[in-house]
């Protein structure tokens, strides 16, 4: 059975670089160091995929080509029960983890995020792995820097990372591509004890 692992953002061209495309960006850069072929529109689902093996075990690789609030109409098209979801992996952005962290979870609430909430709507399941990475500064001492109010947090999510973040986020994809890789071979629970 195999795995698929979506990576939630906006589609078009003025969404790119920005925080709420992190899981995108993930998912393009775990492609792109695993040397897989071209993406490809999949009308069916709404999506751009391509396909990995990771060591004997197939995944598709999706990126849902609606927008973030509605990123379960496309994922359903490839989880079809609640089996399946144990193989799914959903790669996002965090507000409350700081740019260079990751974390994984399995069975969580979607802690407010739109994307993980259609997702877990369409396929009726929360029993799936999430990948979140972190897209708020710090201060220099150490305290996140989250933007306030709903039009502020839409303004920040919606706004290109800078330079020195891009560079930090670089490194980070890095761990979430060894993640994605772990996840598959070992499981989420082993993942989760490597990587949190």
């Amino acid at each position: 059975m195999s795995w698929v692992i979506v990576g939630l953002g906006n589609p078009g061209a003025e969404y790119t670089d920005t925080r709420h495309n992190t899981g995108r960006m993930a998912l393009e850069f775990y492609a792109k160091a695993a040397g897989l072929s071209a993406w490809k529109e999949d009308k069916r689902s709404n999506s751009t995929t391509t396909g990995a093996h990771v060591g004997k075990t197939l995944a598709a690789l999706v990126m849902p080509n609606t927008f973030m609030n509605k990123s379960g109409a496309a994922v359903a098209k490839f989880v079809k029960s609640m089996k399946a979801a144990e193989r799914l992996v959903v790669v996002y952005d965090d507000l409350d983890l700081p740019i260079g962290k990751i974390k994984l979870s399995f069975d969580r609430g979607s802690g407010g995020h739109k994307g993980v909430e259609s997702i877990m709507r369409a396929i009726k399941t929360k029993k799936f792995t999430r990948i979140r990475v972190g897209v708020s500064p710090e201060t220099p001492g150490g305290k996140l820097k989250k933007p306030q109010g709903e039009d502020g947090v839409v303004d920040f999510i919606l706004a290109k990372f800078k330079p020195n973040e891009m560079d930090e986020l670089k490194k980070v994809f890095k761990r979430v591509a060894e993640a994605i890789s772990m996840t598959i071979a070992d499981g989420p629970q082993i993942a989760m004890s490597r990587f949190n």
